[in-house]
């Protein structure tokens, strides 16, 4: 057995690459997602809005149901903040409720639940706790059920999904302290000895890994004869020898997370519990998320649908001036832009949901998107109901219980809102991933052209692909049923708001978006993977149009279906004539903006021209290293790792 290898060093390319080879490459589907940020706005992907079935539904809110009840007197969010741990008691009641089965097939003891209320489930319990929320999710959203069910063989699914399903708790282990989203770089080691492997790292930000029985690992295996080697992942017992949890991790917000540091030191891992092939790990992580990154934006729906229940409540009750508050216009306009983007932010996890349940077609870019608006628009959200508060919003509830006031935890819905920013691919790491889905097509057929490696003969073939292409393409970028005044007419229902327009609106800027989108490829060409401030605003561009289309299909299924038709039409059209603005914005800043006085700045503060503006501070940071040592070898701390007790549901 060889000794475990240096942490890598990797060219900015060679990082690049291991990226892109973990990109699902081929569209053997179709993508609404794709489509918009081609230029083809394809209604016909999204409407009529699909449904569940009735079996679907039944099985959803019963279990809804039974978990409201457990959440509304079993759960103590307050607790949970205040004591920084979610009680071992709820834990085990969450089990013996089936929440840790979910997505888990019946056949394995698990609900079956669709990905729509496995959705509605999370957005249910993250209100009541944002930790439990967070708990859940990656115990079954990136924990060992999602990548089983996917790429597991079927030995490894009889051996692990019932006991997660019922009893055990997952985590997922691929960040290390030196790693975040550039895993190219990854030390963890996995050497094949025999019919094991030998894990030796150390991995950071291991939600659940402080409880977990189960892991997920992401481990480098070292190329040799028989062996592709690779990042590969692999199920791994908690509880093996050689697996010290060094740290339990404390943040500004979701104080019950059970977040840690986690060492291998000569870990032992039968080949057998191996997920897919050597080499396949981030695709497999990839994979996982597709469907995995919904979690987050259920949370964020939650989290709006709560501050919103707050602001209308305080809105009425607080007087100033001789009215209340929420009749101000200063405070009206923050609760319309809540109200309406709540709205949207359902809309677009219902309809991602719904899309994933009924596979027909890939949704990676549309579950990054969720992902990408939820978080930042819950976020916002959030942020208006601490100012429309105001000093009762920055007062933590236990505070204000203590004087006598409702125990409203307003900061802490904006503390534990932040990390959704971070978790699962930061904003600008998803402006970044989503972009690079977004010029898949043109990276197809063009891609060599502004390859600066590439020989004369293949950009020479390359050109005649892209002209064949672009031939073709570009023409339909000139108008479209934007432009027709009665396209989209059937959102045009008598008595209720016009969304019509603004479908149209959503199909004419599609066509700019690509516009903008092929000018800048040719006029960037090569650097065009630089500009990432570019990038992300066609992005947030898109997220818009996306978020606008689904509103609107959403408010037609609910006129359609007779339930709130009329006021979910009133939601939507506030919301995309609020979005529209955004969006024009945005265009404005993709040509006229600071980016290259910025790009001057950057390189002055790194350099260390600007030291003196930061004269006259002191800095209350401690001592240390900016990066932990990851060396491997044995843990020199205790082992903070706790197992929960409690079964399963019976039977």
């Amino acid at each position: 057995m060889t000794a475990p290898s240096a942490r890598p060093t990797v060219s900015e390319r060679e990082a690049r690459e291991v990226a892109e080879a973990a990109r699902e490459q081929d569209w053997r589907k179709p993508s609404f997602a794709k489509e918009l940020f081609l230029g083809r706005f394809r209604l016909d992907l999204i409407h009529p809005h699909p449904r569940p079935s009735g079996e679907e539904s039944r099985r959803g809110e019963e279990f809804l149901a039974r978990l409201r009840a457990f959440c509304a007197t079993k759960v103590d969010g307050a607790r949970i903040e205040r004591e920084a741990r979610i009680p071992d008691e709820t834990i085990a009641g969450l089990k013996e409720l089936g929440a840790l089965g979910m997505k888990i097939d019946p056949e394995y003891g698990g609900l079956g639940l669709s990905q729509v209320y496995y959705n509605k489930a999370l957005a249910l319990v993250g209100s009541a706790s944002p930790a439990i929320g967070a708990l859940l999710s990656a115990h079954q959203s990136i924990g060992v059920p999602q990548p089983l069910k996917m790429f597991g063989t079927p030995e490894q699914k009889e051996a692990f999904l019932p006991r997660c399903a019922r009893t055990d708790i997952s985590a997922f282990l691929l960040t290390e302290p030196d790693v975040g989203s550039d895993p190219a770089r990854l030390a963890t080691t996995a050497v094949p000895d025999g019919d094991h492997y030998v894990l030796d790292g150390v991995k950071l930000w291991t939600t659940n890994g402080v409880v977990a029985d189960l892991l997920v690992v992401m481990a480098r295996v070292p190329a040799s004869e028989g062996h592709k080697g690779g990042i590969t992942a692999f199920v791994v017992e908690a509880d093996s020898e050689g697996i010290t949890v060094e740290n339990r991790n404390a943040f500004m917000g979701l104080r019950g997370l059970e977040n840690g540091v986690t060492r291998f030191h000569r870990v032992r891992v039968p080949a057998a519990h191996r997920i897919g092939p050597e080499g396949a790990g981030l695709k497999i992580a990839l994979s996982t998320l597709n469907t995995g990154r919904l979690s987050l934006p259920a949370m964020c729906v939650g989290a709006g649908k709560w501050c919103l229940k707050i602001a209308r409540e305080w809105s009425g009750a607080r007087e100033q001036w001789g009215r209340p508050v929420g009749k101000h216009e200063a405070v009206g306009s923050k609760i319309s832009f809540m109200a309406a983007t709540t709205f949207a932010l359902e809309a677009v996890l219902d309809l991602a949901g719904r899309m994933a349940d009924e596979d027909r077609n890939d949704i990676r870019i549309e579950a990054a998107l969720a992902k990408l608006y939820g978080s930042e628009m819950a976020w916002l959200i959030a942020d208006e109901l601490v100012q429309i508060r105001g000093g009762r919003g920055f007062e933590t509830a236990d505070s204000l219980a203590a004087r006598g006031e409702r125990a409203v935890p307003a900061e802490q819905m904006l503390r534990d809102l932040r990390i959704n920013r971070i978790f699962e691919g930061s904003t600008e790491i998803m402006h970044l991933l989503i972009a690079r889905e977004a010029v898949d097509a043109h990276l197809s057929v063009a891609g060599d052209l502004i390859d600066p490696e590439k020989s004369l003969p293949d950009k020479a073939r390359a050109g005649a692909r892209a002209g064949g292409f672009y031939a073709r393409w570009l023409p339909k970028l000139v108008t479209g049923p934007g432009r027709v005044p009665g396209a989209y007419g059937e959102f045009r229902p008598a008595g209720h708001p016009d969304l019509s327009v603004h479908l149209r609106y959503v199909e004419r800027s599609a066509r700019k978006l690509a516009r903008s989108t092929f000018y800048a490829m040719s006029r960037w060409q090569g650097r065009m993977e630089t500009k990432q401030n570019f990038l992300g605003r066609i992005v947030d561009v898109g997220a818009e149009l996306f978020a606008m289309s689904a509103a609107c299909v959403r408010a037609e299924m609910l006129r359609d279906e007779g339930g709130h038709g009329r006021e979910a039409y009133q939601l939507a059209d506030a919301f995309c004539r609020q979005a529209r603005l955004r969006v024009e914005e945005l265009y404005g800043r993709l040509w006229s903006n600071t980016d290259s006085l910025d790009h001057k700045v950057v390189r002055g503060v790194l350099a260390g021209t600007y030291t003196w503006l930061e004269d006259g501070v002191l800095d209350p940071s401690g001592e240390g290293p900016w990066i932990a040592d990851a060396a491997p070898g044995p843990a020199t701390r205790p082992d903070v790792h706790r197992t929960v007790p409690g079964g399963g549901p019976e039977g």
